[in-house]
């Protein structure tokens, strides 16, 4: 059971009732997951959504390292025989890692210092006398410790004593706010470039940061991002500069020197205090700093990943279409295959419409066989290598009508291609063929083949091979599962691979469900999943209400609600005299239902039965939102068409922090700046655009160079 106090810390910070907090604790506890828990116990929660339980379970995993964290240092302390109220006081404040840690820093074991050595020389009691300002004169009080310890003379035995001063002034919480209190508000990053690189970063994607230079609290995620990337290849150094150092080394000296310290004492003390400003505050705030900017550089690098893959996952699907697809390619050929509404792969070939074969009329006869052989409406071409002139060869002979002629991204489909799960599905047909059955499959149905995929290599997002990895795949993963049972999930037809992203499932018990799919036929009914080996009732708790059997023996499980609700549902027909069956799409009877009349009856819960009602308008609904999925037509074929000034038809196709890269129908794509986006200031720009947006762009710049496109945005 989580502990009362942590529970009572996250409800504060997340501004959430303390009693949702803990529902939703002892939830997760149980071995609920986030999708069930913000569809199914609602009243419990108070109607939490799936992103305030994701906040939850975050921030409890954090405050409880927090308070583990306290709870450590407390004994260490203790154990020291060094605690005080008023340090206990302040551990039992602390509300972040940084505060603790600073309490901690005092008693920490140490690696061996300068200040060590000089302990070992005996010289702390020197260093006590200094501060105490016990002395008039330093050197005299130095020289009752010359000639014993391996103490030479007054020098060494005044500079040890500086060196344990040093150290007590960079354990001081006080001066490391100061410290870096005087960072955030006035240091700028600065980057050179590194010797005998001044061509190499001319030529590369970095060139932009040769002499590159941003105050830190005006530092973008991307800037940051981009700067470790291009220093982690050599091609740059940083460093941390400040408007005035000179300021902070007195006012660290004014904060630590005691008031009653005579001259000698309070400049010897100033001496060490700028010795630790140098040589151990500074490059501990630099570290901490440069830390809480790759965090949040990574925080928003992750958001704009998962958003964006939520969007392509969440894209409509192209139903009930059967499909031509082709994965283009030039000395290789492209790959071709055919497949039904479904999916399933019906026949497959190679032809040769690039260069260097071209034969356009050989590929010509080919598809258009296929096409009538199997009836196919919709050709999908994957948009690599080669595309556009398999394209311009699919418009320029008519093999359909080029409103049904749909370009797909091919990010990812190599990697699917080569993996496990494809080997599985199509073990005689080699990484090509199942590459562009990939592509066709992705219009069929985006969220079914992507969930195949490592989302990484989807291809969307920023910078992301170079944020924390553990988080980003945290976050996709979460992704990926919101959307998977968001949607719902065919229990007859679901992949092994999207099956175990439903709640209560995982890998596992979804390749069971598989086996005992193919080995006793298509389910009839949730309550047979029960007899798939191992999947018990804790399982089928969490995962029957995301599991759909279209066409089974009860109509309810084709719909969202939960088999623990049925109950309400024929109770809810027993009083109108029905039967269940007629209740789905049944506008009538439905509007007859008073749901806070039952729910006062005691028949069912409010927010369940409201999620009941709204099923049964739109039983079995796909949430996925059905927007215009015509083919996009672009205006221009290459990059030499291009010329400023120019209006073109664009479409979206990734969002960064910085902007949005728009598809122009050829290889490079255009880049709109988010300062080209809205007249008025914009932070999220997600907030206006989203994947696969068509939209009117303006060309205000072309980098022939290095074939880059600016955009602006045309309202």
């Amino acid at each position: 059971m989580t502990e009362e106090r942590i529970i009572a810390d996250v409800a504060r910070r997340l501004n959430l009732s303390a009693t949702a907090v803990k529902a939703v604790a002892e939830l997760l506890d149980e071995g609920a997951t986030v999708p069930f828990i913000s569809r199914y116990r609602k009243e419990r929660t108070g109607s939490l959504d799936e992103v305030a339980i994701r906040d939850i379970e975050s921030m409890l995993k954090s405050v409880g390292e927090l308070f583990a964290r306290k709870d450590f240092v407390g004994e260490a302390i203790e154990a020291a025989g060094a605690m005080t109220d008023r340090l206990r006081s302040q551990l039992d404040e602390a509300s972040t890692m940084t505060e603790v840690e600073d309490i901690y820093a005092p008693f920490k074991p140490k690696k061996r210092t300068r200040a060590t050595i000089a302990r070992e020389k005996g010289l702390e009691p020197l260093a006590k006398i200094i501060m105490a300002g016990n002395t008039s004169d330093c050197v005299s009080s130095a020289s009752r410790f010359t000639g014993k310890n391996g103490v030479a003379n007054e020098e060494e035995a005044l500079a040890g004593a500086c060196d344990i001063i040093a150290e007590w002034a960079s354990e001081s919480t006080r001066l490391r706010n100061i410290t870096r209190n005087v960072y955030k508000r006035t240091a700028t990053l600065e980057c050179t470039v590194a010797k005998g690189k001044e061509e190499e970063l001319k030529s590369s994607a970095m060139a932009q940061y040769a002499g590159f230079s941003r105050p830190v609290k005006r530092m973008a995620s991307h800037q940051y991002l981009a700067l470790r990337r291009a220093e982690k290849e050599g091609l740059i150094r940083t460093k941390y500069s400040l408007e005035d150092s000179c300021d902070l080394d007195e006012a660290l000296c004014k904060a630590f020197v005691p008031r009653n310290a005579g001259r000698d004492c309070s400049a010897t003390i100033s001496k060490a205090v700028c010795d630790a400003s140098k040589r151990l505050l500074r490059p501990s705030v630099e570290t901490e700093i440069s830390s809480e900017l790759k965090e949040e550089a990574d925080r928003i690098a992750i958001d704009i990943f998962a958003g964006n893959l939520r969007q392509l996952l969440l894209a409509p699907p192209l139903k009930g279409q059967r499909i031509l697809a082709l994965d283009p390619g030039y000395r290789t050929g492209c790959k071709v295959v055919a497949l039904d509404a479904q999916g399933n792969l019906l026949d497959d070939t190679v032809i040769y419409a690039a260069p260097p074969r071209s034969d356009l009329e050989g590929a010509s006869r080919i598809l258009r066989r296929l096409i009538e052989r199997h009836k196919l409406q919709v050709i999908a071409l994957g948009n690599g290598t080669a595309s556009r002139e398999t394209e311009r060869f699919l418009k320029d002979y008519k093999i359909i009508d080029s409103s049904r002629l749909f370009i797909v991204s091919e990010n990812g489909a190599s990697v699917y291609s080569a993996s496990d799960v494809a080997r599985k599905e199509f073990p005689d047909k080699d990484v090509t063929v199942r590459g562009a059955v990939s592509i066709g499959r992705r219009l069929i149905d985006p969220l079914a083949e992507l969930v195949k995929i490592d989302p990484k290599s989807i291809g969307v997002g920023q910078y992301q091979h170079d944020v924390d990895q553990g988080k980003l795949k945290d976050s996709l993963d979460f992704v990926v599962t919101s959307c998977v049972n968001s949607v719902g999930v065919d229990v007859n037809t679901a992949s092994e691979r999207l099956l175990s992203y439903v709640s209560g499932i995982g890998p596992a018990l979804a390749a069971n469900i598989v086996t005992y799919r193919r080995d006793n036929g298509d389910f009839a009914t949730r309550q047979e999943l029960k007899k798939v080996p191992r999947l018990g009732d804790k399982a089928f708790e969490l995962a029957a209400g995301f599991l759909r059997v279209p066409g089974g023996k009860e109509p309810l499980d084709n719909t969202s609600i939960h088999p623990e609700s049925y109950h309400i549902v024929k109770e809810m027909a027993k009083r109108l005299g029905v039967k269940v069956a007629d209740l789905p799409a049944n506008k009538e009877l439905l509007d007859k239902i008073d749901v806070k009349e039952l729910a006062s009856q005691g028949v069912g819960g409010l927010e369940t039965m409201a999620d009941i009602i709204a099923e049964l308008r739109k039983p079995g609904r796909d949430p996925r939102t059905e927007e215009n999925i015509d083919a996009f037509v672009p205006g221009v074929e290459s990059f030499e068409q291009i010329a400023v000034g120019q209006t073109l038809p664009g479409m979206v196709n990734n969002i960064t922090a910085f902007g949005a890269f728009v598809d122009l129908g050829i290889k490079e794509n255009g880049l709109l700046h988010i300062s080209k986006i809205s007249r008025r200031r914009i932070n999220d720009v997600s907030d206006i655009l989203h994947l696969g947006q068509r939209l009117d762009v303006k060309v205000i710049d072309i980098d022939t160079a290095r074939r880059r496109i600016s955009l602006s945005l045309i309202d």
